[in-house]
């Protein structure tokens, strides 16, 4: 049974240079275990050996783990916090050289590669040009934007131009997460382990996710994809929650209602599609199956933060069919990409 993994990551040596350097805004800091082996912390991420390597590896290395454990796909791209920590400027050029320098790597292994384009969403107007450029001059599958910018939730109207070049391309968004923004993340800080993917990366890209649905941005977009990882970030759980059973029809004129046409779950249904990355657990993925259907459901890894074996045995020994198993493994991907 093919193999395609949605939510693999990298990063290039000049990004890596620079989040060491001064200019990072939010730097990759060494660290040491108990036992003093060195890590680099990523976005307040639990460290995971030899990652930065792996990030930095889109070639042999890549190549020979994707073949132990049968992937036979990944569909690359920049890792959080990505270009979005940058100031504006520097992140429109590093943007730039990112999908250029992917899509050389993709040439190489055409077979093996598909990637999603990195943008400076900071700038929406050039950066709906440059995914443009990535996605009909590069043959990128779509464009992955790390939540927040410095704070900013591109739910705003002045990001439309991102989404209107994405529906107009028909490519899906990856909205990821990051550690909750400056607004936010206060309250997470009493207990600095719930920052990371153990609770606040969920929850913000959820509260993200249902901003952008609130701003009515499926309604002017109609046929735009989003993607959500992680069996979508607890959405597909809270569905009946989102029914605006607290209002017999949806009145967009109530302060207190969402200024939508359609109840919320509508578009979590009928707007999204969530991958399988870092939450390998048999109960969200029947939950989500139920909830959303397996037709909108995308294997994912989330490497090298997450164990690629791990990742395709909770898929191989779900209970469910085998006929849904060829969609979450392949299928989807395949359509929703046009891999």
């Amino acid at each position: 049974m093919k193999r395609i993994a949605v939510e693999e990551h990298f990063f290039t040596q000049d990004y890596v240079d620079y989040m060491r350097s001064p200019k990072g805004s939010e730097k990759i800091t060494p660290i040491k275990d108990s036992n003093g082996k060195e890590y680099e912390l990523l976005d307040a991420c639990v460290p995971v050996p030899g990652e930065m390597e792996t990030l930095l590896d889109i070639g042999k290395g890549r190549l020979q783990a994707m073949d132990e454990v049968g992937i036979d796909v990944q569909v690359l791209s920049f890792s959080s916090p990505g270009v979005e920590a940058m100031d504006i400027e520097d992140a429109k050029i590093m943007a730039r050289k990112v999908n250029d320098e992917l899509a050389e790597k993709i040439s190489k292994h055409s077979d093996r590669f598909a990637g999603f384009a990195t943008i400076a969403s900071h700038e929406p107007e050039s950066a709906a040009l440059e995914l443009e450029r990535a996605v009909k001059q590069l043959g990128l599958k779509g464009v992955k934007i790390n939540s927040h910018v410095k704070g900013e939730y591109v739910d705003a109207p002045r990001f439309r131009p991102i989404f209107e070049m994405a529906q107009k391309l028909d490519v899906p968004v990856y909205l990821h997460p990051r550690s909750p923004s400056p607004d936010i993340i206060q309250p997470y800080l009493t207990y600095p382990v719930l920052v990371s993917q153990v609770f606040g990366f969920g929850a913000e890209t959820s509260l993200h996710a249902m901003r952008l649905i609130c701003s009515g941005l499926f309604d002017e977009y109609p046929k735009l994809k989003l993607i959500l990882g992680h069996l979508g970030e607890t959405l597909p759980f809270i569905l009946w929650r989102l029914k605006d059973h607290r209002w017999d029809k949806v009145d967009v004129s109530n302060p207190l209602g969402p200024h939508t046409k359609e109840e919320l779950s509508y578009y979590v249904k009928n707007n999204f599609y969530v991958t399988t990355s870092g939450n390998f657990f048999v109960p969200a993925l029947l939950c989500t199956i139920m909830a959303l259907g397996a037709d909108r459901i995308l294997f994912a890894v989330d490497s090298p933060f997450e164990s690629s074996k791990a990742a395709v045995a909770f898929i191989e020994s779900a209970p469910i069919s085998d006929a849904d198993k060829e969609k979450i493994f392949h299928l989807n991907a395949e359509k929703l990409l046009k891999l």
